[in-house]
C-alpha cells in the first residue's frame, strides 16, 4: 500500500482497557467519514474491541492485522499485540490492565519514532494503575518528554481557548519553587513557537496569568510577579519580539473574558489553567503535548470508571484529538516546507542572506 493512498496515518494507544478507551475508540469511528482524512491503528487487540463491541452493541468495524504494514485505507485497523485472554472487569483499576496500557503506549511511541505512523492520540490511563519499575511517570506527557530529549509543553486546545502551564503534575505546595524566570520564559516561548507552526498564526498575543492573587498587590500577597513573572515576560517583549503580555490576576482575566483578546494563555500550575478550560470546553478539549518533533494529542478526560459499560460515554473529545492530531501535523508540515523553500531576501546593502526562523531568534528548536 502506498504511503500516500493512506492519508494521515493515526496510531491510537488504547489506554486503560477497564475504563472507557475501547467505548470512544469503537464509537468515534463508527462513523465512516472518519477515514476521508486518516488511516487509523489501535495498538491492542481484536479481542478487546470484539468484546466491547458486543457488551455495547456497537456497530463500529475493524480489521485485525500483525504487522502494521498491513495497514488498509478506510478501515479501523487494530494491531494484535495479545493473543492471550485478557480478564476485563469493566470500572476495575487493576495494575494488570495497566502493564497493557503501557505496552500499547510504548509501542505506539515506538512506531511514531520510526515513521510508521504520522501521529499518536493516547486513550487514557489510570496514572496508578501504570507504575512499575519500567514505567515511573506521573502520565503520557513525562515519558514522551523523556524519550524525545525535549521540553514537553502540556497544552490544551480548543476553539474557545488554548491554555499552556508552566507547572502541572506537581503539587501546589511546591509551585512557587518551580516558578522561575528560565522556567517561564521557555513555556512562553514553546507556546510562541507552537501557536505559529501549529496553528498558523503568524503573529501570537499571549497572556501570562500571576502566581499570586490580584498579582500579588504590589507585594502584599507574595513579591513572584513583581520580581519573577513581570521581568520574564517583559524581557521576551523587549528583547525577543514575543507578544506576551502579564502577568495578569487570573480571576478577574477569566471573569472579564479578557482571554477571548489574546491567542493563548500561559498559567503558572493545573488548576489554575484547567479549570476555567474545562469548563469553557469540556467534552470537546484537547490536551496537546507541544514541544516535541512529533504530534501527540489525547482526550481532555480521564477513565471514567464509573460510567464505563454503560454506553453513555461521549466520545466527541476523543473525536477530537483524532480531529486535531491530523490538523497539527498538515499545519506543521506545511510551515517546514514553506521555511526550507522560501527565497532568501536582500538587504539595503544588497547583501543576500537568509531570514532568521523564530525557532532561531528564541534560541528554541523547532
Amino acid at each position: 500500500m502506498h504511503k500516500k493512498d493512506l492519508k494521515v496515518r493515526v496510531g491510537i494507544s488504547i489506554g486503560d482497557i477497564n475504563g472507557i478507551g475501547p467505548e470512544i475508540i469503537l464509537k468515534t469511528f463508527s462513523d465512516n467519514r472518519m477515514f476521508d482524512f486518516c488511516t487509523p491503528v489501535v495498538f491492542g487487540s481484536t479481542k478487546i474491541l470484539s468484546y466491547y463491541r458486543k457488551a455495547l452493541n456497537l456497530p463500529t468495524q475493524f480489521y485485525g492485522i500483525g504487522h502494521l504494514g498491513q495497514m488498509a485505507p478506510k478501515r479501523l485497523n487494530v494491531l494484535n499485540m495479545w493473543r492471550e485472554v485478557i480478564n476485563i472487569e469493566m470500572g476495575k483499576p487493576d495494575p494488570e490492565i495497566g502493564r497493557y496500557a503501557v505496552e500499547s503506549f510504548k509501542r505506539a511511541v515506538e512506531a511514531l519514532q520510526q515513521g510508521e505512523i504520522d501521529v499518536l492520540v493516547t486513550a487514557p490511563i489510570n496514572k496508578h494503575t501504570v507504575q512499575s519499575d519500567d514505567f515511573e511517570f506521573p502520565g503520557h506527557t513525562d515519558y514522551l518528554a523523556q524519550v524525545s530529549g525535549s521540553t514537553a509543553l502540556m497544552f490544551m486546545i480548543s476553539d474557545e481557548l488554548k491554555v499552556s502551564l508552566v507547572t502541572d503534575h506537581l503539587p501546589l505546595r511546591h509551585v512557587s519553587t518551580q516558578i522561575t524566570k528560565d522556567k517561564i520564559q521557555e513555556k512562553i516561548r514553546l507556546t510562541h513557537e507552537s501557536l505559529i507552526r501549529d496553528f498558523g498564526i503568524e503573529k501570537p498575543k499571549i497572556a501570562v496569568l500571576a502566581l499570586n492573587p490580584h498579582a500579588g498587590d504590589k507585594g502584599l500577597i507574595g513579591r513572584e510577579d513583581d520580581e519573577i513573572v513581570a521581568p520574564a515576560v517583559r524581557e521576551l517583549y523587549e528583547n525577543e519580539d514575543i507578544w506576551a503580555f502579564g502577568p495578569y490576576a487570573a480571576d478577574g482575566f477569566f471573569g472579564s473574558q479578557a482571554y477571548k483578546n489574546y491567542d493563548a494563555v500561559v498559567a503558572m500550575y493545573h488548576d489554575q489553567g484547567l479549570i476555567p478550560f474545562k469548563l469553557l470546553s469540556f467534552g470537546h478539549g484537547v490536551n496537546f503535548t507541544a514541544g516535541l518533533d512529533f504530534v501527540r494529542t489525547s482526550p481532555d478526560h480521564g477513565t471514567a470508571y464509573e460510567i464505563t459499560g454503560k454506553g453513555i460515554a461521549d466520545e466527541s473529545s476523543f473525536r477530537q484529538a483524532v480531529y486535531e492530531a491530523v490538523d497539527i501535523f498538515r499545519r506543521r508540515k506545511e510551515y517546514d516546507e514553506w521555511r526550507e523553500n522560501r527565497l532568501p531576501v536582500k538587504t539595503p546593502e544588497h547583501k543576500t542572506v537568509k531570514p532568521a526562523s523564530t525557532a532561531e531568534n528564541n534560541n528554541d528548536e523547532a
